[in-house]
């Protein structure tokens, strides 16, 4: 298999053998057939590989997270039913009860309320602190309990580069993974592990899948951290497992630790499983990946300047942007394009950005962002609205603030729609 990003988008995780079939099956089967009860109990035992029911694992679904994994360099992939999914099972792998983690503040909103609200109800504690700082003020975060650092290589809706070989490096001086949410990126743009990044999540809803028509996530693996040099930190991953009959996962599974802990234990009691047939769409969206990523950085940076030359927009913010605050950080981690979303905000009263939003035609007001159709919203009253303006503020989320998610179609089509609606306003 050709090593060629381009090629392992529509290659990779499924190779058909002679009369097989050309397009990954979808295996609609929640169980699968064994001929002895030994055979199924080695299984359960985790001492052979294979399929016995879809909630730990599927066929079609393996195929495509391995596609994935081949895509960010990694060792080992698990599909989830949501990038939410994805990033809940990303932490509570390594953390419990009693555990603390850092997280940077100006993520996902949703993935803030996770983290901040869902996860504290379990007795998991998030301090979230800014990504601008210096490392000698960073580190003062970190504490005796700290499991792990997570940030998004591109964050939304802010839309900064997060500057992954800073926290890498910081999180593994306190002996602790770093965590990269590498959705709006993607693999095609940057490549977390590359730099120093030990698991990377995705919301597979977002560009992976490309035409808003399937829900899903997945962690990948990079296999690097070592988590028996640091055994006494995660004992979850190197002291037995009574569940699993002793099995002590970092020993057995040795790279694979990660994700196979993640598959046999989480999903095996929470079960957030992604379904095969969203699997099999994701896998269309997958091969034409390399593709869009270029067409929508291409036209999200034309439509960028044009709205930087506007009379009715205060201010525009886009990596690939000169002049914006994480173009060099950009020019750095994404040097052939960062994504196709842009922040900006419209001059004037809230009321004149609603007019503007509700005048367009051809963009859609929707709560979807990275597909193949030009959408926008408004964090704070949307995606956002349930943070304080306070943690809005900690987050870089000005009230102005509209996140125009840049679509494939003609840019010229795209910028005349803009054009109408700021001329309503």
């Amino acid at each position: 298999m050709s090593n060629r990003i381009e090629t392992q988008c529509i290659h990779a995780g499924y190779q058909p053998a002679k009369g097989e079939p050309r397009q990954l099956p979808i295996y609609q089967s929640t169980t699968f057939k064994y001929d002895t009860s030994d055979e199924m109990g080695r299984l359960f035992d985790l001492e052979e590989a294979g399929y016995f029911y879809t909630r730990l694992q599927n066929p079609t679904n393996d195929a495509v997270a391995d596609k994935i994994r081949a895509l960010e360099g990694g060792v080992a992939a698990m599909l989830t039913s949501s990038g939410q999914a994805a990033n809940f099972y990303a932490i509570f792998n390594i953390c419990e009860t009693g555990d603390h983690f850092i997280a940077t503040s100006s993520i996902y909103g949703g993935t803030y309320n996770l983290f901040g609200v869902t996860l504290k109800k379990m007795g998991i504690e998030c301090t979230f602190v800014s990504q601008d700082l210096p490392e000698s003020e960073l580190d003062q975060y970190f504490r005796p309990n700290t499991k792990a650092v997570f940030g998004e290589t591109i964050t939304n809706p802010t839309v900064a580069v997060f500057d992954i070989e800073k926290f890498a490096r910081l999180a593994h001086k306190h002996g602790v993974p770093l965590i990269v949410d590498n959705t709006f990126a993607t693999p095609i743009n940057c490549r977390p592990f590359e730099w120093g990044a030990d698991i990377v999540t995705h919301s597979t809803t977002k560009y992976m899948d490309g035409h808003a028509t399937s829900v899903g996530g997945c962690i990948v693996d990079s296999g690097k951290f070592d988590w028996m040099a640091h055994a006494e930190k995660f004992p979850g991953l190197t002291t037995p497992d009574d569940s699993y009959h002793g099995i002590i996962y970092a020993e057995r599974f040795g790279p694979g630790a990660y994700i196979t802990k993640a598959t046999a234990q989480l999903m095996r009691d929470i079960g957030a499983i992604q379904s095969p047939q969203n699997a099999f769409y994701l896998n269309f969206g997958l091969e034409t990946l390399h593709l869009r990523m270029k067409q929508h950085c291409t036209n999200a940076l034309a439509v960028a300047r044009y709205l930087s030359s506007h009379a009715k927009i205060a201010w525009v913010n886009y990596p690939d942007l000169p002049g914006s605050l994480s173009f060099e950080l950009a020019q750095k981690y994404l040097p052939n394009g960062s994504c196709g979303v842009l922040a900006f905000g419209v001059k004037g009263s809230r009321e004149k950005a609603n007019l503007f939003m509700d005048s367009l035609q051809l963009t859609s007001i929707v709560t979807h962002v990275a597909d193949s159709k030009t959408c926008l919203l408004h964090p704070a009253s949307h995606t956002h609205r349930q943070l304080s303006d306070e943690q809005l503020q900690a987050a870089g989320i000005a009230p102005d603030l509209i996140r125009l998610s840049v679509g494939i179609e003609n840019v010229a089509d795209i910028i005349e729609d803009l054009e109408q609606a700021l001329g309503k306003i």
